[in-house]
């Protein structure tokens, strides 16, 4: 827990407001009390009030420092219902459609954030990653210059030297399909910029495939190598300081002494923190295989590519997995410069 203890002490310094749309999930519950009881911002349940506080007095939860908002009640509901009358997919939409839509708490809290009632938004206890995606793509502006949203998952590793001293950054292993060579470098380019503001140091990107450094040539390899130059290329644009290479075996990614056997001179081989896969059936497979079979943390997933910062937690996730969450999008929040001043120059 040493990486999140790190960011609680920064989101301290910076609390943030985070809206969870599962108001009456137990373990939502819990994690919204643990995240007011370590004064980390202002944490707001969604949901049926009375509800609410009959399942918290039924497991002994505090929520007497944590804001719930009951969405059909909320004084703020005709503003919000006016407010998606003027975006165009819904222009048309009549006042009690609009209002049913609201009303859902996923909707209401992508509204939240959005018009900055809410800094960051936590959901998907109760509900598929496309179910909570819609209202997100729906109502929250996408980053410029982005093809579609991705997602990315944190890995600790207690007392690993891989990654970054444990910390290891993988994407996608939530959303996107069958990602294209732009797709992919996008991927990377945002899991680098979380990796970046979460720890303050360079990204090493390592795009992975079943070969290293064209040791198999493969339209997936070839794909994968595209995509790690066009990643390079598009930090060099904006700027975002990096390292990136690919294609990657994983061992050569991770295990310095593989990385100097396969891709000797590399400044990524054997020293990644950031993992892109090719495809979701490689990064879920994987991350699933991970989580299944050892102890490792995992938090996520970090939806990339919204203007706003947002987490899907996997259903049956526990207190510590969503306050996990919740704690890396109110970092995501904080400007960089302001969590790094020492990395910040004029």
């Amino acid at each position: 827990m040493n990486f999140i203890n790190n960011l609680m002490e920064m989101l301290v310094r910076h609390p943030k407001r985070i809206v969870f749309t599962d108001g009456d999930d137990l373990e939502t519950m819990r994690a919204a009390a643990e995240f007011a009881r370590l004064r980390l911002g202002a944490p707001i349940l969604l949901g049926k009030k009375f509800r609410i506080r009959e399942i918290a007095a039924a497991h002994s939860i505090d929520l007497g420092r944590v804001r719930i908002i009951d969405p059909e009640l909320s004084e703020d509901l005709e503003i919000y219902v006016k407010r998606l009358e003027t975006i165009s997919r819904y222009k048309g939409i009549r006042v009690e459609e609009a209002r049913k839509m609201i009303i859902n708490p996923n909707y209401f809290g992508a509204m939240m954030v959005q018009y900055s009632y809410a800094d960051a938004i936590v959901g998907g206890a109760h509900v598929t990653t496309g179910i909570f995606l819609r209202p997100l793509q729906s109502l929250i502006k996408p980053l410029p210059g982005i093809s579609s949203l991705s997602s990315c998952v944190v890995l600790e590793v207690p007392g690993s030297a891989y990654g970054d001293h444990g910390i290891i950054y993988m994407a996608d292993c939530g959303i996107n399909p069958e990602p294209n060579v732009q797709e992919l470098a996008e991927i990377g380019i945002e899991t680098a910029k979380l990796a970046r503001q979460l720890s303050g140091k360079i990204p090493r990107v390592a795009y992975l495939g079943f070969s290293t450094k064209g040791s198999v040539k493969h339209r997936i390899t070839e794909k994968m190598i595209a995509a790690a130059a066009l990643c390079e290329q598009l930090a060099g644009e904006i700027p975002l300081e990096l390292e990136v290479e690919g294609e990657l075996q994983v061992d050569a990614a991770l295990i310095p002494e593989m990385g100097k056997a396969k891709a000797q001179g590399s400044l990524v081989a054997g020293q990644a923190n950031v993992l892109i896969f090719p495809d979701l059936n490689a990064g879920n497979i994987a991350l699933k295989l991970l989580t299944t079979l050892t102890p490792f943390e995992v938090y996520g997933n970090i939806i990339l590519g919204l203007d706003r910062p947002a987490a899907d937690i996997p259903r049956g996730a526990d207190a510590r997995d969503i306050l996990g969450a919740a704690i890396i999008v109110g970092i995501r929040a904080v400007e960089f410069h302001t969590l790094h001043p020492d990395w910040y120059t004029t």
